[in-house]
């Protein structure tokens, strides 16, 4: 595997170096991009945090079909799937666990109290995301709970004029996708509405799944003051073998999960001052068989319940740009194992931007002060410092508190294998990081390093091997270093746009030293990450995508993976061609469940 990688990398550097014999391409670098899942909004260029953009059409190059598959390339975020389609994918960024990052739908935060492996059943489908805004480090400040070691929000379109595309795709395990978008404007109002379903037979035994997604996103009353409303609903039916239990225990394991979202918001703006008000409801829904073809053995039922309410506010005055916000909430869990449960929140979020020396430096310190019911007052500081050396050079660091309260299942659950703790205590961690970004109209490149000292972080630990129950727990100090390379470049080859993007991590923290054979989740930190991607075209109508993973986990195991896909372009029409795991390898990325062996799947695509 190690020779695949090392002839990768030579291919990669060889590219490089040979670039200087075409023509390069001026084109958008994101430089203007807005970023907007803050209370202050900044044009990518400006803002001093680690932030990664994956644009539609990056999506359209990404080999994927669904969110979990076009994260899993990025480098610092560690997408661990159990099988395909996003059935179950767990998210995690530098190091931190799936507990830890935080999701967001057009600001929407879409924490589930429940646990935490739900997150990336509530991402949308591709067809409907604009932009996916990914941000790493300590984001507690900005965002609240669960952004422990970074965030990610996913931006959907905000109109697709009188479209309508359908799209069908077949391939490999029996896969069976479908989808129909449509998107319509009218004189003072726009639709965008989305249905979907995905369905295989699976590639081993009980691997198969029937995944249906719905999405509808409407603005009203463009013309005075705009009314945006998004709703979503997907419901994921699938076999879990070995998700939980490892073969030997002989279970079929089997799991049904629904996430549904309705948000409505509006903004008010004035020449200084930007007020964004929203309301939202969140419902998650878990049913978890031990025996599939026998619900009475062991059942888990949970339904879950998030109702909030928020404002974010941005005001403009001669010392710089002040935000804040309000954010109450109230989560409920009604479930057979957790019990019936509920916690109302309270976020508090203050923040400043400075500019000094002719705008060439930036400081935005900020607090977040939250309030829990079942865990009362905690307040989280941070700053950013920004210096613009040159038009495409930035320097940046930031320093930063974070935290995450328990999820129920860290703190109620049990089973014979497993057993919740109700006296655990928060996590906490503090946070350093410093970065560059350097940008032109054909190359960017970026490079952060950062280091995290955490507290009572929670994992599930047996007193010793002779016991098989796992109890969750605080560990005392956990210590997490690390750093990030990201670089992409574009140029012309036969006068057709080409793009060769690479990134490289590492991670290092000491969890195997205090928990060496008796950790569930903490085994498994990508230590070494590799990703590029080669997008070309040499003819008119016909594109080409590339996309290569390398991975050593903390443990040494190691596997590279190899993805493709071609599309051909017609005026109306698109004929795809995907092949994941080229090179058959065979890997698992979490517990015990393997990877899917090499597949194909073919694709059409009508727009109308």
């Amino acid at each position: 595997m190690k020779i695949k990688f090392t002839l990768l990398v030579v291919v990669l550097f060889y590219a490089l170096q040979v670039k200087a014999q075409f023509e390069p391409v001026k084109v958008d670098t994101l430089k203007e991009v807005i970023i907007t899942s803050t209370r202050i909004d900044l044009p990518f260029k400006e803002n001093s945090r680690t932030l990664q953009i994956i644009t539609s059409a990056d999506i359209a190059n990404s080999a994927a079909t669904n969110v979990a598959d076009v994260l899993q390339q990025v480098v610092g975020v560690d997408i661990r799937r159990r099988g395909t389609a996003g059935s179950q994918a767990d998210l995690y960024i530098r190091g931190g666990g799936f507990d830890q990052t935080l999701l967001l739908i057009d600001g929407i935060k879409m924490d589930d109290a429940q646990t935490g492996h739900h997150t990336m059943n509530a991402a949308l489908p591709l067809e409907v995301i604009e932009r996916i805004e990914i941000i790493k480090g300590p984001a507690a400040r900005i965002f609240g709970q669960n952004a422990f070691t970074g965030a990610i929000n996913i931006v959907t379109k905000k109109k697709l004029a009188n479209t309508l595309s359908v799209n069908a795709e077949g391939g490999s395990f029996d896969q069976l996708n479908g989808a129909v978008t449509v998107g319509s404007e009218f004189e003072n109002s726009s639709i965008i509405a989305h249905v979907g379903a995905l369905t295989s037979g699976g590639y081993r035994e009980n691997s198969d799944y029937m995944n249906y997604n719905y999405f509808l996103k409407g603005v009203f009353n463009k013309k005075k003051q705009p009314l945006e409303m998004i709703a979503t609903f997907f419901d994921k039916k699938f076999g879990a073998q070995n998700f939980y239990t490892p073969e030997a225990y002989g279970f079929n394991e089997y799991e049904e999960t629904q996430s549904s979202l309705i948000g409505v918001s509006t903004t008010f703006k004035t020449e200084k001052l930007k007020i964004t008000p929203r309301v939202y409801w969140k419902r998650g829904q878990d049913i978890f068989l031990l025996k599939r073809q026998d619900p009475s053995f062991f059942r888990n039922q949970h339904i879950t319940h998030k109702v909030g309410v928020e404002t974010n506010a941005a005001y403009t005055s001669s010392l710089g740009i002040t935000g804040f916000g309000v954010d109450i909430s109230r989560v409920s869990i009604s479930s057979n194992n957790l019990g019936d449960r509920n916690r109302m929140m309270a976020n508090l979020f203050l923040e400043h931007r400075f500019k000094l020396f002719n705008d060439k430096l930036d400081i935005t310190p900020g607090v977040a002060v939250t309030y829990f019911s079942d865990f009362k007052f905690h307040a989280f500081p941070g700053i950013d410092l920004g210096l613009q050396v040159s038009d495409n050079l930035k320097l940046y660091g930031n320093v930063g508190t974070t935290y995450r309260i328990p999820t129920y299942t860290d703190l109620f659950y049990n089973s014979p294998t497993t057993s919740g703790n109700p006296d655990l205590a928060p996590e906490e961690a503090f946070s350093t990081e410093i970065g560059m970004k350097y940008t032109t109209s054909n190359f960017s490149y970026s490079a952060a390093l950062f280091n995290r000292k955490s507290d009572n972080l929670i994992d599930y630990i047996r007193a010793n091997t002779a016991t098989s129950v796992f109890t969750a727990t605080n560990i005392t100090i956990v210590k997490t270093t690390g750093f990030e390379l990201d670089g992409a470049y574009r140029f012309k080859a036969n006068k057709f746009n080409q793009t060769i993007a690479f990134g490289y991590a590492y991670l290092n923290d000491d969890i195997l030293d205090q928990n060496k054979d008796l950790s569930r989740y903490s085994l498994n930190t990508l230590k070494h990450q590799f990703t590029t991607r080669f997008s070309s075209q040499f003819f008119k109508n016909v594109r080409q995508n590339i996309i290569y993973k390398y991975a050593e986990r903390t443990v040494g195991t190691s596997y590279n993976v190899l993805d493709a896909s071609v599309i051909v372009d017609f005026k109306k029409s698109s004929f795809t061609l995907t092949a994941n795991n080229i090179f058959d390898e065979a890997y698992i990325e979490s517990g015990f469940v393997p990877m899917p062996p090499r597949a194909l799947l073919f694709g059409m695509r009508f727009r109308l």
